[in-house]
């Protein structure tokens, strides 16, 4: 029989008619082979010992000779036409998947890498031709120590040097599910293990790099201008091991394009994690120079308000997803500068970074809460410059504290109501006694700081009792805080270990003359907005709040000193946090007599916010919203101020957490 089909061969091969022969020799070949599946009974013969092998070289020369003799007229000859209408490779990807008979794998491979290689028309193109592939590619490398691992790379040999002639073909093979996932895997083994001559030619003679950064800023400028910032903001879990959302959740315009652009960025994100130094330094410059400075920033500094919306909401989630060290040294350099130099009042860099903080106090609240959430991401970020370029930088010094004084004998010598200039005059003549009361000397420790239960009570007692609603509720929230802070606080106290901060602040000399403080435009934007919290919409409030936390939660005494101790006796002129709160109370005092039926109002405006009640328009709501903000904020503060400086002492790492009341 095989002399005969031979024969049949060269007949066909030699015909003036070839077109028809070749194609009844082609089908009878590809017969062959599924014959022998049906009348095959030994399950244990190797498939280089059948027919198969002959069989399939057959088919593949009668392609070969079919595309040369129909070169002139360029186009498909019928036995391609055939392969592809049938489904053979798909065929032949099941039967090596297989492995029937032992060793069918090998020569399937070996056919698709010469069908690949030999057969000039583009075949990657056809759904039946890359399907196949792609289901091939999945098998290879699933067992360690392959039998065909010769074959499995020879195979993806071809298949790279079609994809470099045509690198079109990559939406073909790289975006396609479980094939794109090990293509990736792939790419982070060859960049991690790379040498430094490897890792040189890389980056300077090949085209990776700039195309995995052309393809990162494509997803981007692909996404569409009307995603919505809260459907950006809410997206997470997206891996560029699973680039796309989990199905249960919401869906939203664009959020496949979305989806896509964060998985790409996540994938960059892990090269520049496991790369060879010179790739990782080499990916992340290209990110902060094509897109971060080239797309993002004029998009952050644009006049349109959906533009500053969008792209600030990106940053933020990108920052939420970044990991890699290198990247996000380029991007603290892009959105903060380098500079370490404290800024002047007076001072107006044209600085994105200062640009960034006036959105923070922008005319939109929605662009004002979308910066404030950038920032507490960064914060968040395990980089010193962070902290120190926003904050450190203006405490040091301590500028803030008065100078050539002594400690004052009792408190009411730092602290008297009726001349403090934080509070008018009228607070005292409101009706009111503030819960403030001022108690005798502040105690101290052995080392001569405030007793942390003295910074706590300050804070807990700063809202006055007709003020305060969460003890009608049954609860007072202060111990849920406590354990929320201790968490926070380990976890910050974590991340700024390597970075060797003292545990005092240094001391002062007394005869050092005073020097003019400023807090630094973060900060005085912080303050300024705190001031307000009483006009501003709840939303925005709870966000200025949550940075100011954040803030409070580093374990650095200077920051410690200058935003949780009241005690810290201030310079002429400065403010801290504590004055800024106690001047709102002075606010808040004045103007409860301005709101008729004012406790059953704000215990109603309570439940509204815990959705214990519908939440009908009330007169005053932005007020009466703003004074409940204000009361957990302070019990925020009192809880981050015990779980930092626990009453026995300063603790920078507390070892369980603790429990009560203070």
């Amino acid at each position: 029989m095989l002399s005969r089909l031979g024969a049949l061969l060269q007949e066909a091969v030699g015909a003036r008619e070839p077109s028809i022969d070749l194609l009844e020799a082609f089908v009878e070949h590809w017969k062959g082979i599924t014959n022998y599946y049906i009348e095959s009974t030994d399950e244990n013969t190797p498939a280089k010992k059948t027919d198969i092998p002959w069989r399939l070289k057959q088919m593949l020369d009668i392609l070969v000779y079919e595309e040369k003799q129909q070169a002139a007229a360029g186009e498909t000859g019928p036995c391609l036409e055939y392969l592809l209408q049938h489904k053979i490779l798909e065929t032949l990807c099941t039967l090596g998947k297989a492995e029937y008979p032992p060793g069918m794998r090998q020569q399937v491979l070996q056919f698709f890498s010469k069908v690949l290689a030999q057969v000039q028309h583009p075949l990657l193109h056809y759904l039946n031709v890359h399907r196949p592939v792609q289901k091939l590619l999945r098998l290879g490398g699933t067992v360690p120590g392959s039998l065909t691992e010769k074959e499995e790379v020879q195979f993806t040999t071809v298949l790279c040097s079609k994809i470099q002639q045509d690198p079109a073909l990559l939406t073909y093979i790289l975006e396609k599910g479980r094939v794109a996932l090990k293509a990736r895997e792939n790419l982070l083994l060859l960049v991690s293990v790379a040498s430094q001559a490897a890792a040189t030619y890389l980056v300077q003679s090949s085209p990776c790099c700039p195309a995995i950064i052309e393809y990162l800023c494509q997803l981007y400028q692909s996404l569409p201008s009307s995603l919505d910032p809260a459907d950006i903001a809410a997206l997470e879990g997206i891996s560029w091991r699973l680039p796309s959302a989990p199905s249960d959740e919401a869906s939203f315009p664009g959020k496949e394009a979305l989806a896509a652009f964060l998985g790409w960025f996540d994938y960059c994100d892990h090269l520049i994690t496991e790369a060879h130094t010179v790739v990782s330094d080499a990916l992340a410059k290209a990110v902060a120079e094509k897109l971060f400075v080239e797309i993002l920033q004029p998009q952050l500094l644009h006049v349109s308000e959906q533009s500053v919306l969008m792209s600030t909401a990106l940053l933020t989630v990108m920052l939420r997803q970044l990991r890699s060290p290198a990247l996000l040294q380029e991007a603290v350099a892009f959105l903060l500068g380098m500079d370490q130099q404290p800024a002047a009042p007076e001072d107006s860099p044209r600085t994105l970074c200062t640009h960034l903080i006036r959105h923070c106090d922008h005319l939109s609240d929605e662009i004002s809460i979308a910066t404030l959430r950038l920032f507490e991401e960064l914060l968040q970020k395990p980089h010193e410059h962070i902290v120190r370029s926003l904050i450190l930088c203006h405490l040091e010094g301590r500028s803030y504290v008065a100078r050539g004084s002594p400690e004052p004998e009792s408190y009411e010598d730092t602290l008297d109501l009726e001349e403090d200039p934080y509070f008018t005059d009228s607070f005292l003549d409101s009706g009111f006694q503030p819960s403030v009361k001022p108690p005798p000397a502040p105690a101290t420790n052995p080392d001569g700081k405030t007793a942390v239960t003295e910074i706590v009570n300050s804070f807990l007692c700063l809202v006055p009792e007709e003020a305060k609603t969460s003890a009608f509720l049954e609860e007072t929230g202060y111990d849920t805080y406590v354990h929320d802070a201790y968490g926070l606080f380990q976890e910050c106290s974590s991340r700024v270990t390597p970075w060797g901060w003292p545990l005092a602040p240094p001391p002062l000399d007394p005869h050092e003359p005073e020097r003019p403080f400023f807090e630094g435009p973060f900060l005085q934007m912080l303050f300024d907005r705190m001031s307000r919290i009483l006009e501003q919409p709840y939303s925005l409030n709870l966000q200025v709040t949550s940075v100011l936390s954040r803030l409070a939660l580093f374990p650095h005494p200077l920051i410690h000193e200058y935003l949780l101790d009241p005690y810290t006796n201030l310079a002429p002129g400065c403010r801290s946090l504590f004055s800024v709160l106690v001047r709102v109370i002075g606010d808040l005092m004045q103007r409860i007599q301005r709101v008729p039926q004012f406790p059953g109002k704000l215990l109603l405006v309570r439940r509204q916010l815990m959705g214990q009640v519908p939440g009908e328009q009330l007169d005053h709501q932005t007020f009466l919203q703003g004074v409940v903000v204000l009361e957990e904020f302070c019990k925020e503060l009192a809880a981050i101020a015990f779980v930092k400086f626990p009453p026995h002492g300063p603790r920078l790492h507390p070892s369980k957490p603790p429990e009560g009341h203070v």
